[in-house]
């Protein structure tokens, strides 16, 4: 998200690298000591559930949309899909529109001409947030300052967004996608100046980094968590670092961002009931309501 003071104009500045499609699941590696699978003690593996961490044999791993499970995380978690292992886009509807809309946005905005009148509706300008006009923590997403800003964020959403959607289903990663925006704008607008004015999609985009950190770390004690964990913890710390080189990016907006994907991955994998999507729609919506209520309720700490 890029932003600037009433007095000054926006200059679009961001960087958004990416980790390359990354298949999360279970590795065997080489050990000296290894454990024997829980339900065939005759049988030593190196597999573990992607979920619960037990030593499973190859008879009972069964794959699932994200890494492989046991027997009794598949039946606690309900009718699971097989997904190909191999990197695709194919369906991911909705990082299909959101990148559709966010380019016919731009088009309509003059091509990023903040002195349009879709800009003065829907970005998030600080002072009306704090008059009321809380619907402005969530329309910046629209909104992109120059063709380097939407092209980072676009590229970005490409990159993370597919395995996403594939994973959690297209009603989450939308519901995901809203309340990381809703978290970015809230952070902007208790810890920015109240004569900011922001727009972009980085609050939203740095969501998808904190649901893939969050599933890094719940995988760490595979070869494949372990290195994704490696690659979004340096690109993390390569984006936390850019506001202090570069003028205009709302690191605000990418905390906010990142803390609400990661939380609401980490609600997602406690999730156990059958209707699994409804359920991560509910977080992530619940997630989306509580910044509304911060807004309304928490006066700026600046």
């Amino acid at each position: 998200m890029c932003r600037r003071r009433a007095d000054e104009p926006l200059r679009a500045v961001a960087s958004y690298p990416a980790p390359t499609d990354t298949v999360i699941g279970v590795t065997q590696e080489e050990t000296t000591a290894a454990p024997v699978c829980y339900r065939h003690p005759d049988r030593h593996t190196l597999l573990r559930c992607s979920r619960c961490d037990r030593p499973i044999c190859a008879a009972c791993s069964i794959d699932a949309t994200v890494g492989q499970r046991c027997p009794e995380c598949v039946r606690s978690e309900g009718t699971q899909k097989v997904i190909s292992t191999r990197p695709t886009r194919a369906g991911a509807i909705a990082t299909k529109s959101f990148i559709a809309v966010a380019v016919a946005f731009y088009v309509l905005a003059g091509l990023g001409d903040m002195q349009e009148q879709l800009f003065e509706a829907l970005a998030q300008i600080n002072v009306l947030v704090g008059a009321g006009e809380w619907w402005r923590i969530f329309t910046p997403v629209l909104l992109h300052a120059g063709l380097t800003h939407i092209l980072f964020n676009m590229w970005a959403l490409w990159v993370l967004g597919p395995q996403i959607e594939r994973g959690v289903g297209t009603g989450p990663f939308i519901a995901l996608y809203l309340a990381s925006t809703g978290v970015g704008g809230l952070f902007v607008y208790l810890l920015g100046d109240p004569t900011d004015v922001a727009v972009g999609a980085s609050g939203a985009i740095f969501g998808l980094f904190g649901v893939w950190l969050n599933w890094a770390l719940h995988r760490r004690n595979t070869l494949q968590g372990r290195m994704l964990l490696r690659q979004i913890g340096f690109l993390l710390l390569l984006n936390a670092a850019l506001p202090f080189i570069i003028r205009n990016i709302a690191w605000e907006a990418h905390l906010g961002g990142l803390i609400a994907g990661f939380v609401i991955g980490e609600l997602w994998s406690h999730i156990t009931r059958r209707d699994v999507q409804t359920a991560r729609i509910v977080v992530a919506a619940a997630v989306a309501v509580l910044a509304v209520v911060g807004v309304l309720t928490i006066p700026p700490l600046l």
